[in-house]
């Protein structure tokens, strides 16, 4: 059975953050130890400024730790949508602007002695069984325009895997996550910013004053605050209607070094694979010795969160189709689970938070590029914290509007106001006595609809099942054990302890 855990949490040791203990005076306070918020941080402490980072949890302990890292300048929604939706400056600023982050990346690879595998890799977008070759030939026009070094080939020129029609862009990259990420918090601490893990933000205030109100009861004073949790807590509307919570499943499985060439490989079916290799070896999977192994990574299988329970079947699928793509891919060893959120116009929101003070910035909507667009959203930052110039402000401004992204608004509103019926339709199970141990379910007791969850020992654990951030139902999530919200991506632990807003506080007793 494989592990059910990411191949990253598998292969790292947690980096040691202690909780705050006492109240700071800061110039920044970040809300998140992810890539986002570490990035940020990084960057404006190589410019004097002082910087705490804080997070509920530890570094890399939310939705980075689930990539598949990509690292690449290839736009998930198509360099077609963004000429469509941004224009052809847009495009091409989207595509420069990710190829800046994957040189930035490497460059602090370079700077920082951090050992986390990167490489630079070829990238391949081939044919879905669905799709036409004129859809390839659209992109490469598009892709063209926008800047991206890329040409069309009969066949990919790699070894292990027969793709048809494709489009080849070179200079893209790929790392271990978690290892940049500990790197980077090394990197961090040297320059003297001081990172703290186990404890969560409660609320902030911006403006004159601006302060960060933990949990635990201490108060962080800043000139500015930097939310980077994903899905920012501090916004109850502005953003959130602006974008959906996807989730998203991967699968490792090992394979002969050089039996299939290190790449990255997507299809354009909708929604689409996406695929790369991690050079490993067998002590760093649980073996006794150091002979090199490869991990192919296979992730896709996406669905809006909260509104899929099938789990297991899309595992499946989703190793049916490696084994129909990547014939030397041998025995399942991983497989996880993670969250996207989608922008209705398919970039990051980056910058100051709209209806808000002009010292609070955000920064959230991944998109699918998550490591690079937190990448941009590092230098983004640094720029508008210092008041400088930067040519990316308009594209990724949170408040932004475009015309052509209507549609997509509407479509994923018009899906959340549907959640909402989930209040008057019947629970997962007519019995909390159904439960299986490890499972949990949504039962409706004395006409409440109650998360309940039943642990290994065969303990229940209720909870309301009601959202803290909108009031949506949530639903169970059997491939990462979470409460998920379908309305806006919040998510919450077996437990009912929140793991990612907007909402902004644990599940109700139930």
């Amino acid at each position: 059975m494989p592990k059910s855990t990411s191949l990253w949490l598998e292969t790292v040791h947690p980096f040691d953050a202690p909780a705050l203990a006492q109240d700071l005076t800061t110039d920044v306070c970040v809300i998140g130890a992810g890539i986002a918020g570490l990035t940020t941080a990084y960057m404006l402490a190589k410019n004097g400024r002082s910087v705490v980072v804080i997070d509920a949890h530890g570094v890399g302990a939310g939705e980075t730790a689930m990539t598949t890292a990509h690292l690449s300048n290839v736009i998930d929604d198509t360099f077609k949508e963004m000429q469509r939706l941004h224009g052809p400056d847009g495009a091409r600023l989207a595509c420069s602007s990710h190829a800046t982050a994957v040189d930035q990346i490497e460059r602090i690879c370079a700077e920082e002695s951090i050992d986390c595998g990167f490489e630079r890799v070829n990238g391949y977008l081939f044919l879905g069984r669905s799709t036409k070759e004129r859809e390839l030939d659209d992109e490469l026009e598009a892709a063209r325009g926008a800047g991206a070094k890329v040409m069309k080939l009969p066949q990919a020129d790699v070894t292990g895997f027969t793709s048809g029609p494709c489009l080849r862009f070179v200079e893209q990259g790929q790392f271990h996550p978690l290892r940049y990420l500990h790197g980077l918090a090394h990197a961090c601490a040297r320059r003297g910013v001081q990172i703290f893990g186990d404890t969560k933000a409660l609320n902030t205030a911006a403006g004159t004053g601006a302060a960060v109100n933990t949990e635990r009861g201490h108060t962080i004073r800043a000139h500015a605050i930097v939310v980077a949790t994903n899905s920012p807590f501090t916004d109850l509307v502005a953003i959130h209607t602006k974008q959906a919570p996807y989730h998203t499943y991967a699968i490792g499985a090992r394979v002969r070094p050089g039996a299939i060439t290190r790449a990255l490989y997507w299809d354009t079916e909708d929604p689409y694979h996406y695929v790369r290799l991690h050079p490993s070896n067998n002590r760093e999977l649980g073996g006794d010795n150091d002979d090199p192994v490869d991990i192919l990574i296979v992730g896709g299988e996406d669905h809006k969160a909260g509104q899929a329970s099938d789990a297991d079947a899309r595992f499946t699928r989703l190793e049916q189709w490696m084994r129909e793509h990547f014939r030397a891919a041998g025995e399942v060893e991983f497989r996880w689970s993670g969250q996207v959120m989608e922008t209705v116009d398919g970039l990051a929101f980056i910058g100051r938070n709209p209806l808000d003070a002009d010292n609070m910035y955000a920064v959230t909507g991944d998109s699918g590029m998550g490591m690079t667009h937190g990448t941009i959203a590092g230098m983004l930052l640094n720029d508008l914290i210092l008041h400088r110039t930067n040519p990316w402000i308009e594209l990724y401004n949170p408040g932004r509007v475009r015309t052509g992204a209507a549609v997509e608004w509407v479509k994923e509103n018009l899906n959340v106001a549907l959640q909402y019926t989930s209040w008057l339709t019947k629970g997962d199970l007519a019995s909390a006595d159904q439960i299986t141990p490890n499972n949990g379910a949504i039962v409706v007791e004395s006409g409440r609809k109650v998360a309940i969850y039943r642990d290994e020992k065969g303990t229940l654990h209720r909870r309301s099942a009601v959202c803290t951030h909108l009031g949506c139902i949530v639903s169970w999530n059997p491939a990462a054990s979470t409460w998920d919200c379908p309305c806006h991506g919040s998510r919450f632990d077996k437990f009912g302890r929140v793991t990612n807003g907007p909402a902004p506080k644990d599940l109700a007793e139930g």
